[in-house]
């Protein structure tokens, strides 16, 4: 036992135990792994093996989900694809089923790409490259076969093109052509669809796929075209196509637009006078689709003929004069006629004889007949009226608009706020608004209804975060990196940094340097009780391990200290003593 310079009691033995607390170190594995060169391995095996769990465990964190490159192939394009992926060195596996080929997420739009480039998938459909391969010697029959296979694998190609079409099969029906014209036949196409999940085609997208089929072949009619999807609903049905009183899918968004356009007019009118979020408004568009054409034809009455316009007008005279004789037939009639007498003055008296009253055997006398004829034809015009009237198709019929506004917030005398009913004035300004926004029009029918009551925010439950649509499953991906985090932080400072600490041998210098501090303090402890004065500048020890004189002085000054100290205090001396056996 020696009191070394600072302070401090070493002992002066040689201990030549080598840390398994036995004189000499056991022969075989167990006595090297106690060694120190053995433990040193032990703890570099042991770090190595949890840098490899923690990197395991990141892996873990970090697994490569595999989305789907291709799906619904032959076997011919999926032995293909195959060998392409092991030429690409590209992870792939198959889905439940064998329907799909997997690969990373991050490498399908590459993997797409390349086999894109390489032709794959040919999808089982030939087009006319079938035709590039012709032989000498085919028959007329077989060459109209690759051209009909060629024909639908090209409408196929086409139709799945589209966003919606997952894959597509056509079926052509194409007759034999014949000189007579009774024997001839129209073709007819089928096609089956195969559409993604989700998605489903709209009339106007089935009839693009009809239009498309039915120009590609000659004289094909859209009629005869048919489609069906992959779940067996008929897509092309003709009897609706008949159908003249149901809305199209046009009609009915051009009815919801009007509607809306007419309730955001409303609402945005209203909304600077009450507040954002206090008024509600719904409109309803009955609107006239039907098509209407009319032809009218009108006549006025007949009018005089001072007031008719003459049209044309014809007119004609004729006149015919002629001389004879008169009398009775026979001798007497036949004389000569008697000399000119004088005219007759009074015609009454001659008219009142008459030739009757000539005397008998008087010769007949001669007279002059004739006749006139004047005709007259006039046209007038005759007043018509002909009117065509077409009337537009999306006329308005009626409109019905409801409004829904709430109470005013006001502040009572206390400074409250409280809510109050508008005012009649304000609900007349209110429903003028309205009417004028929407397009009011007594004469057609509309009708406009505005209430005024309080709303009732209460009705709306409060839906509690965690029951939020996705926070489940942010809840658990949280969690799942929580509890990544906490194992590797586990892992680093409670197994690693320990581990690392030893082989740096830097837990040792902590060690000693702890025992070194409580030795220090337990000597300041002593040497206070002993009434020994740290701070006196005379004094010959500083306890801080500075020499205040040569070592030699400080030696047996120490020296001298410590005698001082058993003599005092034999029980503090003996516990230092026991405290740096138990260390050691």
């Amino acid at each position: 036992m020696a009191v070394a310079a600072d302070g401090t009691m070493t002992s002066d033995t040689n201990n030549p135990d080598d840390g398994s607390g036995q004189g000499s170190p056991q022969p075989g594995v167990m006595g090297y792994a106690r060694s120190p060169q053995g433990k040193r391995i032990l703890l570099i095996i042991a770090a190595a093996a949890t840098v490899a769990l923690m990197i395991g465990i990141w892996m873990w964190s970090q697994k490569i989900e595999y989305r789907v490159l291709f799906s619904n192939f032959n076997d011919r394009d999926g032995g293909a694809i195959v060998a392409s992926l092991q030429t690409m060195n590209v992870p792939y596996k198959y889905s439940d089923g064998g329907s799909a080929i997997l690969v990373p997420e991050n490498m399908v739009h590459d993997a797409r790409l390349k086999l894109a480039s390489q032709g794959l998938p040919k999808g089982g459909n030939v087009g006319f490259e079938v035709m590039e391969n012709q032989k000498l010697g085919v028959s007329q029959f077989l060459e109209q076969v690759n051209f009909q296979r060629a024909l639908e694998g090209e409408l196929a190609r086409s139709v799945q093109s589209l966003s919606s079409v997952q894959s597509a099969r056509v079926h052509l029906a194409l007759p034999k052509a014949s000189v007579f014209v009774r024997d001839q036949q129209k073709p007819t196409a089928s096609i089956v669809l195969s559409l993604y999940p989700g998605r489903f085609l709209d009339g106007q997208q089935v009839s693009a796929i009809v239009h498309l089929v039915a120009s590609s072949v000659p004289e094909l009619s859209p009629k005869a075209v048919t489609i069906v999807d992959q779940n067996g609903n008929l897509l092309s049905d003709t009897t609706k196509q008949t159908q003249t009183n149901t809305l199209d899918p046009t009609q009915l968004k051009y009815v919801q637009d009007m509607q809306q356009d007419i309730v955001k007019r409303v609402e945005s009118i209203i909304a600077p006078i009450v507040g954002t979020g206090n008024v509600r408004a719904e409109a309803t568009a009955d609107i006239d689709f039907s098509r209407t054409e009319q032809a009218s034809e009108a006549y006025k009455p007949n009018q005089t003929q001072d007031t008719a316009a003459v049209r044309s007008k014809q007119s004609s005279e004729a006149s015919n004069s002629s001389s004879g004789t008169s009398g009775i037939p026979g001798a007497l009639s036949n004389q000569p006629p008697a000399p000119a007498t004088a005219p007759i003055v009074n015609p009454a008296a001659a008219n009142a004889t008459g030739q009757a009253g000539a005397a008998p055997g008087a010769a007949p006398t001669a007279t002059s007949q004739g006749n006139s004829r004047k005709d007259e034809t006039v046209n007038y015009e005759v007043d018509k009226t002909v009117r065509y009237t077409q009337q537009p198709i999306g006329g308005v019929r009626r409109l019905t608009v409801a409004v829904v506004v709430n109470y005013k917030r006001t502040l009572d005398n206390t400074g409250k706020i409280v809510m109050r009913p508008l005012t009649e004035a304000e609900r007349n300004q209110i429903s003028d608004l309205v009417r004028e926004a929407m397009g009011f029009n007594k004469d057609r029918g509309d009708s406009l209804n505005v209430v005024n009551t309080q709303f009732n925010t209460d009705l709306e439950p409060e839906v509690p975060l965690w029951k939020q649509p996705g926070m489940i499953e942010l809840a658990k991906e949280i969690g799942k990196y929580v509890l990544l985090g906490a194992v590797l932080l586990y892992l680093y400072f409670g197994v690693l940094r320990p581990i690392i600490w030893k082989l740096s041998g830097r837990e040792e210098r902590e060690r000693l340097a702890k025992e070194k501090a409580e030795a220090e303090a337990q000597a300041a402890a002593a040497a206070a009780a002993a009434g020994f004065d740290p701070d006196d500048p005379d004094a010959i020890v500083n306890l801080s391990g500075e020499p205040a004189i040569d070592e030699r002085a400080q030696y047996k000054a120490n020296l001298e200290t410590a005698k001082q100290w058993a003599k005092n205090d034999p029980k503090l001396v003996a516990s230092i003593i026991k405290t740096w056996v138990n260390n050691e």
